[in-house]
């Protein structure tokens, strides 16, 4: 006599995908953009794949998703757009430029270093 054995797989053998909502998502993606975190850290930490977490952050971008306002104090500095000098000409004594491609931001004099340090970090976010 013969015996035939089945196996069934519990749970229904079937992944979820699991669904994130957009706040979860935005709060996430902000997590990324503190200064010394990673995008591998931090989906780490959530469980999540990093591809994952580039992809929203790609959303945010875009638009597509609405991040949080940042915890702490946040700073504006005024900009003009203008044409690129010549390279002969020199900035005004005691202020700073930090040129970028064809942008050229001038700084005021006596800009903290805090502040020169928030605008290079922003300028170094990958586009």
């Amino acid at each position: 006599m013969d015996a035939t054995m089945e196996v069934l797989p519990v749970g229904g053998g079937r992944r979820r995908n699991r669904k994130w909502p957009d706040d979860v998502k935005a709060r996430i993606v902000a997590e990324t953009l503190r200064p010394g975190a990673s995008v591998a850290a931090v989906a780490r930490l959530h469980g999540l794949q990093a591809n994952h977490v580039s992809s929203w952050r790609t959303m945010a971008r875009q638009g597509k998703l609405v991040l949080p306002a940042p915890e702490d104090e946040v700073e504006f500095a005024a900009m003009v757009v203008a044409p690129p000098a010549s390279d002969d000409a020199v900035p005004a004594s005691g202020s700073l430029e930090i040129i970028m491609g064809s942008v050229t931001i001038r700084l005021e004099p006596g800009v903290s270093a805090e502040r020169i340090a928030a605008i290079v970090r922003a300028l170094a976010v990958p586009a």
